[in-house]
Protein backbone atom coordinates (compact mmCIF):
# COMPACT_ATOMS: atom_id res chain seq x y z
CA UNK A 1 0.00 0.00 0.00
CA UNK A 2 1.25 3.61 -0.80
CA UNK A 3 0.31 6.78 0.60
CA UNK A 4 -0.53 10.03 -1.29
CA UNK A 5 0.00 13.20 0.54
CA UNK A 6 -1.22 16.87 -0.41
CA UNK A 7 0.41 19.77 1.30
CA UNK A 8 -2.54 22.18 2.23
CA UNK A 9 -1.95 25.67 3.62
CA UNK A 10 -2.12 24.53 7.38
CA UNK A 11 -2.09 20.83 7.37
CA UNK A 12 -1.13 17.61 5.07
CA UNK A 13 -4.17 15.51 3.65
CA UNK A 14 -2.87 11.91 3.58
CA UNK A 15 -4.78 9.50 1.35
CA UNK A 16 -4.09 5.61 1.32
CA UNK A 17 -3.95 3.77 -1.66
CA UNK A 18 -4.01 0.08 -1.88
CA UNK A 19 -5.01 -3.14 -4.08
CA UNK A 20 -8.81 -2.66 -2.79
CA UNK A 21 -9.00 0.52 -5.07
CA UNK A 22 -10.75 0.39 -8.78
CA UNK A 23 -10.91 3.03 -10.69
CA UNK A 24 -11.77 6.60 -9.91
CA UNK A 25 -14.30 6.19 -7.05
CA UNK A 26 -13.74 4.68 -3.65
CA UNK A 27 -15.26 1.35 -4.51
CA UNK A 28 -13.48 -1.13 -2.30
CA UNK A 29 -13.25 -4.96 -3.34
CA UNK A 30 -15.33 -7.14 -0.53
CA UNK A 31 -13.30 -9.21 1.60
CA UNK A 32 -11.69 -12.46 0.08
CA UNK A 33 -12.49 -11.24 -3.61
CA UNK A 34 -9.40 -10.91 -6.08
CA UNK A 35 -9.80 -7.84 -8.40
CA UNK A 36 -9.76 -9.38 -12.35
CA UNK A 37 -9.25 -5.71 -13.65
CA UNK A 38 -7.23 -3.13 -11.83
CA UNK A 39 -8.97 -0.01 -13.10
CA UNK A 40 -5.77 1.24 -15.18
CA UNK A 41 -4.96 -1.26 -17.39
CA UNK A 42 -4.83 -4.81 -19.45
CA UNK A 43 -2.78 -6.47 -17.26
CA UNK A 44 -4.14 -10.08 -16.67
CA UNK A 45 -5.96 -10.43 -19.69
CA UNK A 46 -5.60 -11.05 -23.66
CA UNK A 47 -7.25 -10.39 -26.79
CA UNK A 48 -8.55 -12.16 -29.53
CA UNK A 49 -8.30 -15.60 -30.96
CA UNK A 50 -4.12 -15.31 -30.90
CA UNK A 51 -4.18 -14.37 -27.26
CA UNK A 52 -2.37 -11.09 -27.84
CA UNK A 53 -0.80 -9.83 -25.07
CA UNK A 54 -2.01 -6.48 -23.67
CA UNK A 55 -0.22 -6.68 -20.02
CA UNK A 56 0.46 -2.74 -19.09
CA UNK A 57 -1.78 -1.50 -22.11
CA UNK A 58 -4.43 0.81 -21.96
CA UNK A 59 -6.10 -0.44 -25.42
CA UNK A 60 -6.17 -3.53 -27.48
CA UNK A 61 -4.02 -2.91 -30.98
CA UNK A 62 -7.32 -2.21 -32.48
CA UNK A 63 -8.63 -0.14 -30.15
CA UNK A 64 -11.77 -2.64 -29.44
CA UNK A 65 -11.40 -2.47 -26.04
CA UNK A 66 -9.81 0.48 -24.14
CA UNK A 67 -9.22 0.89 -20.20
CA UNK A 68 -10.72 4.68 -19.82
CA UNK A 69 -11.83 6.25 -16.20
CA UNK A 70 -11.82 3.13 -14.67
CA UNK A 71 -13.38 0.96 -16.86
CA UNK A 72 -12.73 -1.68 -19.45
CA UNK A 73 -14.98 -0.26 -22.82
CA UNK A 74 -15.63 -2.29 -25.24
CA UNK A 75 -16.39 -0.25 -28.04
CA UNK A 76 -18.26 -0.91 -31.45
CA UNK A 77 -16.27 -1.96 -34.51
CA UNK A 78 -16.52 -4.65 -36.99
CA UNK A 79 -17.07 -8.05 -36.10
CA UNK A 80 -16.86 -10.15 -32.32
CA UNK A 81 -13.98 -9.34 -30.26
CA UNK A 82 -13.01 -10.88 -27.27
CA UNK A 83 -11.04 -10.13 -24.46
CA UNK A 84 -10.16 -12.87 -22.04
CA UNK A 85 -8.56 -13.39 -18.31
CA UNK A 86 -4.86 -15.08 -18.45
CA UNK A 87 -5.56 -16.92 -15.71
CA UNK A 88 -8.35 -20.21 -16.19
CA UNK A 89 -10.77 -20.38 -13.08
CA UNK A 90 -11.19 -24.15 -12.66
CA UNK A 91 -12.71 -24.07 -8.95
CA UNK A 92 -15.88 -22.49 -7.70
CA UNK A 93 -15.89 -19.17 -7.94
CA UNK A 94 -18.40 -16.37 -7.19
CA UNK A 95 -17.98 -13.57 -9.63
CA UNK A 96 -19.50 -10.11 -9.79
CA UNK A 97 -18.87 -7.47 -12.29
CA UNK A 98 -20.87 -3.71 -13.03
CA UNK A 99 -21.67 -2.99 -17.04
CA UNK A 100 -23.31 -0.62 -18.94
CA UNK A 101 -25.22 -0.91 -21.83
CA UNK A 102 -25.55 1.87 -24.40
CA UNK A 103 -29.11 1.65 -26.03
CA UNK A 104 -29.46 -1.62 -28.33
CA UNK A 105 -26.08 -2.87 -27.45
CA UNK A 106 -25.03 -6.10 -26.80
CA UNK A 107 -22.37 -7.98 -25.62
CA UNK A 108 -21.59 -11.05 -23.09
CA UNK A 109 -19.66 -12.75 -20.40
CA UNK A 110 -17.77 -15.35 -20.93
CA UNK A 111 -17.85 -17.86 -17.56
CA UNK A 112 -15.10 -20.72 -18.60
CA UNK A 113 -16.12 -20.07 -22.64
CA UNK A 114 -19.94 -20.12 -22.55
CA UNK A 115 -21.23 -16.70 -23.05
CA UNK A 116 -24.14 -15.39 -20.67
CA UNK A 117 -25.66 -12.79 -23.05
CA UNK A 118 -25.16 -9.17 -21.10
CA UNK A 119 -26.70 -6.26 -23.60
CA UNK A 120 -29.37 -3.68 -23.16
CA UNK A 121 -31.77 -6.04 -21.77
CA UNK A 122 -35.10 -4.55 -21.92
CA UNK A 123 -34.79 -3.47 -25.89
CA UNK A 124 -32.37 -6.59 -26.68
CA UNK A 125 -33.37 -8.94 -24.36
CA UNK A 126 -33.36 -12.12 -24.03
CA UNK A 127 -34.22 -11.06 -20.39
CA UNK A 128 -36.60 -7.87 -20.86
CA UNK A 129 -38.97 -8.17 -18.07
CA UNK A 130 -36.37 -7.41 -15.43
CA UNK A 131 -37.82 -4.56 -13.04
CA UNK A 132 -34.41 -3.67 -11.60
CA UNK A 133 -32.50 -2.91 -14.81
CA UNK A 134 -30.86 0.42 -15.07
CA UNK A 135 -31.19 2.50 -18.67
CA UNK A 136 -27.83 3.47 -19.52
CA UNK A 137 -26.89 2.89 -15.94
CA UNK A 138 -24.15 0.63 -14.07
CA UNK A 139 -25.63 -2.84 -13.66
CA UNK A 140 -24.44 -5.58 -11.38
CA UNK A 141 -24.06 -8.97 -12.45
CA UNK A 142 -23.32 -11.88 -9.87
CA UNK A 143 -22.40 -15.11 -10.87
CA UNK A 144 -21.75 -18.07 -8.59
CA UNK A 145 -20.86 -21.37 -10.21
CA UNK A 146 -20.46 -24.56 -8.62
CA UNK A 147 -19.26 -27.39 -11.07
CA UNK A 148 -20.74 -26.99 -13.99
CA UNK A 149 -23.34 -24.89 -13.29
CA UNK A 150 -23.71 -20.82 -12.76
CA UNK A 151 -26.52 -19.21 -11.65
CA UNK A 152 -26.70 -15.54 -12.69
CA UNK A 153 -28.03 -12.66 -11.21
CA UNK A 154 -28.51 -9.01 -12.44
CA UNK A 155 -29.21 -6.07 -9.73
CA UNK A 156 -30.52 -9.46 -7.74
CA UNK A 157 -32.61 -10.78 -10.01
CA UNK A 158 -32.53 -14.27 -11.40
CA UNK A 159 -31.18 -14.32 -14.94
CA UNK A 160 -30.22 -18.01 -15.47
CA UNK A 161 -30.92 -20.19 -12.58
CA UNK A 162 -28.79 -23.06 -14.04
CA UNK A 163 -26.71 -22.10 -16.72
CA UNK A 164 -24.11 -24.82 -17.88
CA UNK A 165 -20.94 -23.96 -18.38
CA UNK A 166 -17.73 -26.05 -18.61
CA UNK A 167 -15.45 -27.20 -15.99
CA UNK A 168 -12.00 -25.28 -17.04
CA UNK A 169 -11.38 -21.75 -18.96
CA UNK A 170 -11.27 -18.18 -18.01
CA UNK A 171 -13.36 -15.17 -17.33
CA UNK A 172 -13.88 -13.09 -20.45
CA UNK A 173 -15.51 -10.18 -22.01
CA UNK A 174 -16.99 -9.83 -25.55
CA UNK A 175 -17.34 -6.65 -27.42
CA UNK A 176 -20.15 -7.18 -30.60
CA UNK A 177 -22.51 -4.08 -31.05
CA UNK A 178 -22.60 -0.88 -29.52
CA UNK A 179 -20.54 0.77 -26.90
CA UNK A 180 -20.06 -1.54 -23.60
CA UNK A 181 -18.58 -0.85 -20.00
CA UNK A 182 -17.50 -3.15 -17.57
CA UNK A 183 -15.96 -2.06 -13.79
CA UNK A 184 -15.54 -3.50 -10.80
CA UNK A 185 -14.84 -6.76 -11.91
CA UNK A 186 -13.89 -9.87 -9.02
CA UNK A 187 -13.79 -13.18 -7.88
CA UNK A 188 -13.87 -14.81 -4.89
CA UNK A 189 -12.86 -18.90 -5.24
CA UNK A 190 -14.74 -20.44 -3.25
CA UNK A 191 -13.32 -23.92 -1.08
Amino acid sequence: MSRLCYWLPLAAACFSVGETTLGADDFKIEAGYTSLFNGKDLSGWQYGKKKEKVEGMTETSDKRFQVKEGTIVANVGRGIQDLYTVKNFDKDFHLKLEFRAAPRADSGVYIRGKQLQVRDYPTVGPYKNLKHFKNADWNELDITVKGTVARCLCNDEVVEEAFPVPAKGGIGLQAEVGKFEFRRIRIQELP
